[in-house]
């Protein structure tokens, strides 16, 4: 296997590896949003026990403030559809790239082939 790869195969073998870098970082992302989704449950949860005149506090940036417990639930459903509608944009970005991929590996396997019959006819 001396052979070196010819330039459509090296195309397709860089654009592999590219899918692979970009499904790593959906991965990574992914992670992120499903573990904020997770607080953000969390906190809903808490603040529904709460009573409804219950003194709140939010983060904003770096300061605290003062809110009602139901402007706080309100803020806190905003956030999980938010990160709902990230996770499904993420979710179909990885099928594209899997679907990319399962092809690439397809044709890269088709020209290595007709590189070895052409190879063995020589």
């Amino acid at each position: 296997m001396s052979q070196e790869l010819p330039p459509q195969a090296q195309n397709q073998m860089s654009q592999l590896q590219q899918l692979q870098q970009q499904a790593q970082s959906l991965a990574v992302q992914k992670n992120q949003v499903e573990s904020s989704q997770k607080e953000t449950e969390k906190a809903l949860e808490e603040l529904n026990k709460l009573p409804e005149d219950a003194t709140v506090y939010r983060m904003v940036g770096n300061v605290q403030v003062k809110t009602t417990r139901d402007d706080a639930i309100e803020k806190l459903e905003e956030q999980k559809e938010n990160l709902s509608l990230r996770l499904q944009s993420i979710n179909r970005q990885e099928e594209r790239i899997s679907k990319r991929f399962k092809q690439l590996q397809e044709q890269l396997q088709q020209s290595m082939g007709k590189q070895q019959q052409g190879g063995q006819a020589q």
